[in-house]
């Protein structure tokens, strides 16, 4: 797979990092690693992991601007091919540091019916 310009190596390498530590059962609850967001829509992902057995799949927090943020994986070609109503396509928020976890992050987002990040 190509990687999408979005995931830097730094970001890939430990979004791959991240899985691994779970991959032995434990629970981890990492802070996100990326934030992406669509510029001429309301959708955000603030990703955490990517499965080593598919690197296409990541995982976070998604939300499509409906008001129901959610935990789940999301395929990274889809994102890469996706456009907003005006074209444009989704992008990665170069200023974000993740303050808390991803729990803390859902929590909040679940509460204001929007990632708050």
């Amino acid at each position: 797979m190509n990687r999408p310009q979005f995931i830097d190596d730094t970001a890939f390498e430990q979004l791959l990092a991240n899985s691994h530590s779970t991959a032995g059962g434990d629970t981890i609850d990492p802070p996100p690693v990326v934030k992406l967001f669509t510029p001429d829509a309301n959708a955000t992902w603030l990703l955490t992991e990517i499965d080593p057995n598919d690197e296409d799949l990541a995982f976070g927090l998604c939300d499509l601007g409906l008001g129901m943020p959610e935990l789940g994986s999301v395929r990274l070609s889809e994102l890469d091919q996706l456009r907003g109503p005006f074209g444009l396509p989704v992008e990665r928020d170069l200023h974000f540091k993740a303050s808390q976890t991803l729990s803390a992050y859902a929590a909040a987002a679940r509460a204001q019916r929007r990632i708050v990040a």
